[in-house]
């Protein structure tokens, strides 16, 4: 059994005396994260705070590659001596494994890097007072209530903050300190009536920033938008017969069918099979690499962990690797997948492009969908249009808004998504709601069926801050930064 030297205080010291045990331990690759996590949520519902939770979560994680096996364990105890533990708990986790491991781990290269990294941000939104952001939500939830005479008997609104601190460092050399702050916020109001109950949602999307992002004044202002689209909605006409049509879809709709039809099968552990458990694995294999038409010509998606305000923007992967940018889906074509080191290597790269990601000190990193975007439309491109000219040029369609019920196969091939609100297109013109409406699709038929999308006055960031993956779940967060985008022939029908 290994043993600890003179006790350490720092967490540097700590992180220090980890990489000295595992390498002594003769592994041929080592790492320790030691975190600090902070996770503050309001809300109200109607005009009541229904949740104030305030917490911190703080420990660290060892992870070792020995004989081509890994080992991990984790502790909140930050102590030499529990350090010392862990690591040989990690050690002999990785012998077992390799009693079962049928082909070794390998990992390609990454450079050592001592870094600091913090989310640009102007306020912190840890230093406002839970009142002022309590009287922020009642407000929003009082004014959303004041229509309670033209149908609104229900109304929410929520708050959430996160700050990460993350301390890395591996037997290769890197040690990196990485502060992450992100904002969220939203409403939303139900009307009531004729036997039935709509809803109507609004939100300032999940980003890396500070309480900057929380604008009360947008808030309040789409109030009476919201409310009165609940109230055309419980009154709107559903669809009489499932039919195909054309989808015009706001990127506040278009960033959820991203991430499940284009984030997810692009994961390479799920298209490898390594982790099939909560979600399936992927259609889009490895031999489809630079073949597959998963899109039109005029269709790219990028990823990227460098893009301001990302909800996964940070400077270095949970591995130590730097964050980059690349095409996923170029000229339409499968291009790239989402590496860590370990699926680079089978894959035959020589550099993972950081797509590691743990949601917390006590959990192993995982590839993991980071920021992916809908790349606009080229200037003048001949599928390039604003939403004005995509609704100008539709003869009979349904215009989408908002994120509504989802399901997805577990090959990502076969899926059906709804809405938040959905208005009918005639001759060009936006003539009324509907309501309960969902569009059906098969990935690759669906983005080869895009004949428009929007251009980069018209993009926008979305995307979600509850993606869970793997077995014990984890949750992770991305950005998926769009633009409006019209699709043809897509079928339609009432949800259930």
């Amino acid at each position: 059994m290994l043993q600890a030297p003179v006790a350490k205080t720092t967490n540097r010291e700590l992180t220090k005396l980890a990489i000295d045990l595992i390498r002594q331990a003769g592994c041929e690759y080592g790492d320790i994260r030691i975190g600090n996590y902070r996770h503050q949520n309001l809300s109200a519902r109607d005009r009541s705070l229904k949740q104030l939770s305030d917490n911190v979560s703080s420990g660290f994680g060892v992870r070792v590659l020995l004989n081509g096996a890994w080992g991990f364990a984790a502790s909140y105890q930050k102590t030499p001596q529990e350090v010392t533990r862990i690591v040989n708990l990690a050690i002999q986790t990785a012998k077992g494994s390799h009693l079962t491991q049928q082909e070794p781990v390998r990992l390609v290269p990454v450079a050592a890097y001592q870094d600091k990294y913090v989310t640009p941000i102007k306020i912190d939104p840890f230093d406002i007072s839970i009142g002022e952001k309590a009287e922020l939500l009642l407000e929003i939830a009082d004014k959303l209530l004041a229509y309670g005479d033209r149908g609104i008997k229900k109304a929410s609104s929520f708050l959430r903050f996160t700050r990460e601190d993350k301390l890395f460092a591996s037997t290769i050399g890197s040690v990196i300190e990485q502060t992450i702050y992100r904002s969220y916020a939203g409403m939303s109001c139900t009307a009531i009536g004729n036997g039935d109950a709509q809803s109507r949602s609004y939100e300032l999307p999940p980003l890396n920033v500070g309480y900057e992002h929380i604008d009360k004044q947008n808030l309040l202002a789409n109030i009476d938008r919201i409310a009165t689209e609940a109230i055309a909605k419980l009154n709107a006409p559903e669809l009489t017969a499932d039919t195909e049509t054309t989808l015009i879809l706001k990127p506040t709709n278009l960033f959820l069918t991203i991430h499940e039809s284009v984030g997810h099968p692009t994961e390479l552990d799920r298209v490898y099979g390594y982790e099939a458990n909560f979600a399936g694995t992927s259609f889009a294999t490895t031999d489809k690499l630079g073949k597959l038409q998963y899109a039109a010509p005029w269709v790219n998606f990028v990823a990227d962990r460098t893009q301001p305000q990302g909800r996964s923007t940070m400077a270095y992967d949970d591995e130590g690797v730097p964050a980059q940018e690349w095409y996923v889906v170029k000229d339409g074509i499968l291009n790239d997948y989402l590496t860590d080191r370990e699926t680079a290597f089978r894959l035959g790269r020589d550099s993972s492009n950081g797509s590691a990601f743990a949601d917390s000190w006590s959990s192993i990193p995982m590839v993991r969908i980071p920021n992916l975007s809908l790349e606009p439309g080229k200037a003048g491109g001949s599928h390039t249009a604003t939403l004005a000219e995509m609704i100008a040029d539709t003869e009979d369609g349904i215009l989408i808004d908002g994120i509504g019920s989802y399901s997805i196969d577990q090959q990502r091939r076969n899926f059906q998504f709804g809405g938040d609100a959905f208005w009918q297109v005639k001759q060009g013109k936006v003539v009324g709601m509907l309501k309960n409406v969902t569009y059906h699709s098969m990935t690759t038929d669906f983005w080869n069926s895009v004949d428009a999308i929007g251009n980069k006055s018209e993009w926008m960031q979305c995307g979600t801050n509850m993606c869970g993956k793997g077995e014990p779940i984890q949750i992770a967060q991305m950005t998926h930064g769009c633009v409006p985008a019209r699709v043809r022939n897509i079928k339609v029908g009432r949800s259930s």
